[in-house]
């Protein structure tokens, strides 16, 4: 239940009227394995155990997730079996193998293969925080986001989400803050920071486990270098390492908030719906906050 990561999007206004109206819309896309011949597949599935529901709804945050289910056929597998009907071919006709037919067998194994391959899945999850107006993504992976975006608006038309876009570049602000030694708004430094010379080949310094405000520090930033990942602590309760790209990576909810969660009980219902209320709660302050403390939304 925990987010690890976090990637945010603006949602303006009534997006979608209600809960149900999300819930027919993701009804009509929901995850089925793959195919004999499929290479993936993509679905909606429940996002809490033992309900069957497409959405999980707390107070004014609705919990979605994206399965997903990939065919795994490694390249050297297809040359192998290529390889031996080429082989074959070639001793039985006495012939060469052109690089056409190669390609039709190689297109025949594959799919001869493909019914029997291994799969991997995954999920993705979401929620909807309606109060505040963000869709947060469990993903640090830009695609992903993307994807669960996607299928969203295969249900509902339009679907406005869009990245934000702040007045103070999150590269701009971060190496501020190194360079000051403070962030303020419940933020602070934690020990751990990426920071790039101009241009595309610039020199990269990853520093962990140091002392963000140390002389060393300062004289990288003095030295042209600007802060493309930092780690952060908020309010003493959330950890995490905010990226350039306005991601939040490594997300670690500090023990304070994992013993509230507990608190209720043995239930698993409830400790389950405990837990995705404080995480949502939380988690919306702290975007707030970040945007806040990187001078708000810039106009559209």
């Amino acid at each position: 239940m925990w987010f690890k990561q976090l990637s945010f999007y603006r949602i303006e206004g009534d997006a979608i009227a209600d809960a149900q109206t999300l819930a027919e819309a993701l009804a009509k896309r929901p995850f089925h394995p793959c195919g004999g011949l499929d290479w993936s597949s993509v679905g909606w599935i429940s996002p809490a155990p033992g309900t069957g529901e497409f959405i999980f709804s707390a107070r004014d945050a609705w919990l979605v997730a994206l399965k997903r289910e990939e065919k795994v056929l490694p390249g050297a597998v297809v040359r192998d079996f290529v390889d031996a009907r080429v082989t074959e071919i070639e001793d039985k006709e006495l012939r060469k193998v052109g690089r056409k037919e190669k390609q039709a067998l190689k297109e025949q194994v594959t799919d001869d293969l493909l019914p029997r391959a291994f799969t991997k899945t995954g999920r993705t999850t979401a929620y909807f925080d309606n109060a505040r107006g963000w869709l947060m993504v469990d993903t640090g992976t830009a695609s992903r986001a993307e994807t669960l975006i996607s299928e969203i608006r295969e249900g509902i038309a339009g679907f406005p989400a869009r990245l934000p876009n702040t007045e103070l570049s999150p590269s701009t602000a971060m190496t501020s803050w190194l360079a000051d030694g403070v962030v303020g708004n419940g933020f602070e430094l934690d020990s751990e920071c990426e920071l790039k010379a101009p241009g595309e080949n610039g020199a990269v310094v990853r520093v962990t486990r140091m002392d963000l405000t140390s002389d060393e520090i300062r004289q990288h930033i003095a030295n042209g270098k600007q802060v493309t990942r930092l780690g952060l602590t908020w309010n003493e309760k959330i950890s995490f390492v905010l990226t350039d790209s306005l991601q939040l990576k490594r997300i670690q909810f500090l023990d304070v908030l994992q013993e509230e969660a507990s608190q209720a009980g043995d239930d698993m219902a409830a400790l389950f719906e405990a837990t995705f209320i404080l995480m949502s709660a939380e988690l919306g302050e702290l975007v707030d906050a970040l945007v806040e403390q990187l001078g708000g939304l810039a106009p559209t």
